[in-house]
């Protein structure tokens, strides 16, 4: 007994320590930004003096930096009435979180012409006031996507949770990587054959910029920053690139998000060496919240990412969708407004299930990758004609050395025309999205691609004539 009562003892010690107990405390800790530990305090003089404007200020804004939107509200409203400074940009702020971005508009308009009546600093609230009506654009164009399921789970370990398949590449973060150690909030992205990495580590201006790295034999070159926009401002992290070499996701917290984090999607332009001004994805992907590592399974069906919206300091929630081919958009103005900021918010996965079969047939394919179940074994390795009465499987079928290594050419050869017929098409799906200014900037690689696409699929079918005419000729021998 004595045992457990010193357990207890220290436990309610530690308690203490890490929380404040006084109202000075708790103020102090509010001051620092410490709205976890000063929050308790709050809460109990709110709780027992309600009609007191100062203590609705305090509660209200810990509710709101702890994750708790729904229980900021009230108070804050209370707060703004009683005329408590800064207490109506923090209710913008709230009203922000919960979507509600007409209600925050009309706030912070209401208050930036008061400010400016009595000659006060206005730059913050015409930031936000900037930053809430991009969102209210935003929310009028969310996507039609169709989230089969999520994971919550401890953002320490939150890359354990995303089950690529091989041809999608490996992710990492960066001291899983480089073998290193300390605070390095970087992640890696290594392509399928394991020859390029893309990274994000500490730039010049401190914050977090996007690299990436070339395999020479069984070493690394040294690392190059991307070129373009994408590390112009803000942090930029969480880098997944498409099979086809030029579509780039991030995630970046620059003054386009939508607070926090927010995924980008851009692409590589091989006729100016430079990367296309970046898009933001957009609702749902993107949140007042942080929302990032997107990542697209071409092999398996299957897209994830991640966001903190609603969750705990700790914690981070993991959503699995089925990727689009091309962006389809609800109708906002025919749609009620509830609802389409419930399906922005994804407070339910199930109101984006359309096709009760696709969710289906795609929960298996996750089913499946998360339990890596071995793939159907093929028993051949590819079709080749040889002629109407003689069709190969496998490499040592053929007779001829010449023939087998000239097969071997037209082997290599269509992967490589594979890929650059998968890049062509990315481009042009961008080019027909893209601004005049990029249309522009695009034209002269796309026709280069054009050119060089057709020429490859002439030298496919050269190279599978000469491999043909050499088999037979040795078999007629």
């Amino acid at each position: 007994m004595k045992k457990r009562g010193i357990i207890l003892f220290l436990f309610c010690c530690i308690v203490s320590f890490l929380s404040a107990q006084t109202l000075e405390e708790a103020k102090a800790m509010f001051l620092k930004g410490e709205y976890t530990k000063s929050k308790p305090v709050f809460k109990k003089y709110f709780k027992s003096q309600p009609a007191n404007a100062s203590y609705n200020y305090w509660y209200g804004v810990c509710c709101l930096k702890t994750n708790e939107p729904g229980e900021a509200i009230k108070p804050l409203e209370f707060a703004v009435k009683k005329k408590i400074q800064n207490a109506p940009f923090f209710l913008a702020e709230t009203y922000n979180t919960l979507y509600r971005f007409d209600d925050a508009v009309m706030l912070l308009e209401e208050q930036i012409q008061a400010h400016s009546k009595k000659k006060q600093p206005v730059d913050d609230l015409e930031k936000l006031l900037e930053k809430t009506k991009v969102n209210a654009r935003m929310l009028k164009g969310v996507e039609e996507v169709c989230i089969i399921d999520s994971f919550v789970v401890d953002k320490r370990n939150f890359l354990a949770t995303y089950k690529l398949s091989e041809e999608s590449g490996k992710l990492f973060t960066y001291n899983q990587f480089f073998g290193s150690e300390g605070k390095n909030e970087g992640t890696v992205y290594e392509t399928e054959i394991g020859n390029k990495i893309y990274y994000s580590e500490r730039g010049r201006n401190k914050t977090l910029d996007i690299f990436t790295k070339n395999k020479m034999l069984d070493q690394w070159g040294e690392g190059t920053p991307l070129p373009g926009s994408i590390n112009d401002n803000g942090n930029a992290n969480y880098p997944f690139v498409m099979t086809d070499g030029i579509t780039i996701y991030y995630a970046s917290d620059n003054e386009n998000s939508m607070g926090g984090y927010d995924i980008f999607v851009t692409r590589y332009n091989t006729g100016t060496d430079t990367f296309l001004n970046p898009e933001n994805v957009g609702m749902p992907f993107n949140s007042p919240y942080n929302d990032y590592m997107f990542a697209v399974d071409e092999y398996n069906d299957l897209g994830w990412f991640a966001s903190d919206r609603f969750q705990p300091a700790d914690k981070v929630c993991i959503y699995v969708f089925i990727p689009n081919t091309s962006k389809q958009t609800y109708n906002y103005e025919s749609m009620d407004p509830e609802l389409i900021k419930n399906i922005a918010r994804l407070s339910s996965i199930s109101l984006t299930w359309k096709d009760k079969n696709a969710v289906k047939e795609a929960k298996e394919r996750l089913e499946a990758a998360i339990s890596q179940k071995p793939r159907e074994e093929k028993n051949y390795d590819f079709e080749f004609i040889v002629n109407d009465q003689i069709t190969y499987h496998k490499i040592d079928q053929f007779q001829s050395e010449q023939s087998k290594e000239l097969f071997r050419e037209y082997q290599q050869l269509c992967k490589d025309y594979r890929q650059q017929s998968s890049k062509l098409s990315s481009q042009r799906d961008w080019y027909g999205d893209a601004s005049a200014e990029d249309q522009k900037k695009m034209s002269a690689a796309i026709l280069d691609l054009e050119k060089r696409v057709e020429e490859m699929s002439h030298q496919l079918d050269t190279l599978s004539t000469r491999v043909r005419n050499e088999e037979i000729q040795y078999l007629k021998k």
